[in-house]
């Protein structure tokens, strides 16, 4: 299955590069090729495919469902980690830590997070099409990124304040050999200059709140 991913990766992602996602410097945005599953046998995470097939990120999770969950590059080096706060509350927090923080104790290291990300939710409101709210910190009042679409149908924007998208989940409209693909394999297109971390780092949130 890897193998075939990567060979259908870079047979899309030619086809991306000559037609599309272009920012208005006319540079290229990042298409990454995301199957929602480990390498490893008997655990749950993410494999994330670069255009030239190359293995980018990686997540491997042994607990199944974690409330810490960490993001690694190819070779296994971890590039941060994902926390949900539970709180006695009905909006819970997610805190990002960079490199690999904590454990499903609650406890976590004196690192500072270096992003904060509440989910949205509206009595009120419910069709509303935001789906979080992503802050530099936990004080923070006014949000640095929004997120809107549907995680469940792999359509969503992570927008900055100026309403500029910097990066994307979208669905892999694809069909070789007879295989189309479903909600397990998807894109991640990321705007030059953004973080591809961070931008996987918000897969992975989306992930937990609405999976």
């Amino acid at each position: 299955m890897l193998l075939f991913l990567k060979s259908l990766s870079r047979t899309v992602h030619e086809v991306h590069d000559e037609q599309e996602y272009k920012s208005e410097s006319d540079s290229p945005s990042i298409s990454l090729t995301v199957w929602r599953k480990s390498l490893l046998f008997s655990c749950h995470g993410f494999t994330v495919i670069g255009s030239g097939g190359n293995l980018v990120f990686r997540v491997d999770n042994y607990t199944g469902r974690s409330n810490d969950v960490t993001l690694m590059d190819g070779s296994g080096k971890p590039i941060l980690t994902v926390c949900r706060r539970k709180k006695l509350r009905l909006v819970d927090n997610w805190l990002v830590y960079e490199g690999e923080v904590g454990d499903d104790t609650g406890t976590k290291s004196s690192k500072k997070p270096i992003c904060c990300v509440r989910k949205h939710i509206n009595i009120l409101q419910p069709n509303l099409n935001v789906l979080a709210y992503v802050y530099h910190g936990p004080s923070e009042k006014r949000y640095a990124y929004v997120i809107e679409g549907s995680y469940a149908h792999r359509s969503c924007k992570l927008l900055d304040e100026s309403r500029r998208v910097m990066a994307e989940i979208k669905k892999k409209e694809a069909m070789i050999g007879g295989v189309t693909f479903g909600l397990e394999v998807f894109l991640l297109i990321v705007q030059p200059g953004f973080d591809l971390g961070f931008a996987m780092g918000i897969v992975l949130l989306l992930d937990q709140m609405f999976t």
